[in-house]
């Protein structure tokens, strides 16, 4: 009992030794990113590269799964306003359910899921083939000209495609809303535009 006991315990103490170690070494990676973004915006072109790279390539996903998300939240959106005689509202709840919640989530998942995995290939394609080493020998930063700009196009990309995202969102659910279910065109886009921030909507989703 007291060797399995010393047991658990040892094994808790790797476990969070080595979790923290991997914090203190993301936070370090993080500085150091901080640290040579002078250097970036010098050679923007470096960035704008990878946004074109990162963003565009992950805008028809990311407008498609938006247009559908808001399909769903506009048909069942107005079977539950309509319960209490409230669909003039459902604009209102598309927009607020977008902006809030769903368009960041969704696209931060979306962005991770497909622009992630091509950073991890590449990178670590790079690794395997010994060119990062190539470029220390060299004297060249791996970090401020492989890892640099990705992380800023990230940073970049993110919120744009976020409000793409939320937009088409917003149409797809107008499309499922007026046309096909028949709620008023002026209610729809009224009720949102009264009620919804920008600032604290918008901005604070972002």
């Amino acid at each position: 009992m007291r060797n399995f006991l010393v047991d658990r315990i040892t094994d808790l103490g790797a476990f969070i030794r080595i979790n923290f170690a991997g914090i203190g070494h993301a936070a370090k990676m993080f500085v150091v990113i901080l640290g040579r973004s002078s250097i970036l915006f010098k050679r923007f072109r470096l960035v704008a590269d990878q946004i074109f790279f990162l963003g565009n390539y992950s805008f028809v996903i990311i407008a498609v799964s938006g247009l559908f998300v808001g399909f769903v939240l506009g048909l069942q959106g107005y079977y539950t306003l309509n319960k209490y005689g409230s669909e003039q509202a459902l604009g209102l709840l598309v927009a607020l359910s977008l902006t809030r919640e769903l368009g960041p989530v969704v696209t931060a998942l979306l962005f991770a899921g497909r622009a992630g995995t091509a950073i991890t290939a590449e990178i670590g394609l790079m690794k395997a083939t010994e060119q990062l080493s190539a470029m220390e020998m060299m004297g060249i930063s791996p970090i401020a000209r492989i890892i640099g700009p990705r992380f800023w196009a990230g940073v970049i990309s993110m919120p744009i495609l976020a409000s793409i995202f939320s937009m088409v969102g917003v149409m797809g659910g107008y499309l499922v809303a007026v046309p096909i279910i028949g709620v008023d065109h002026g209610a729809f886009w009224s009720q949102m535009n009264v009620n919804v921030d920008f600032r604290f909507d918008v901005i604070n989703g972002l």
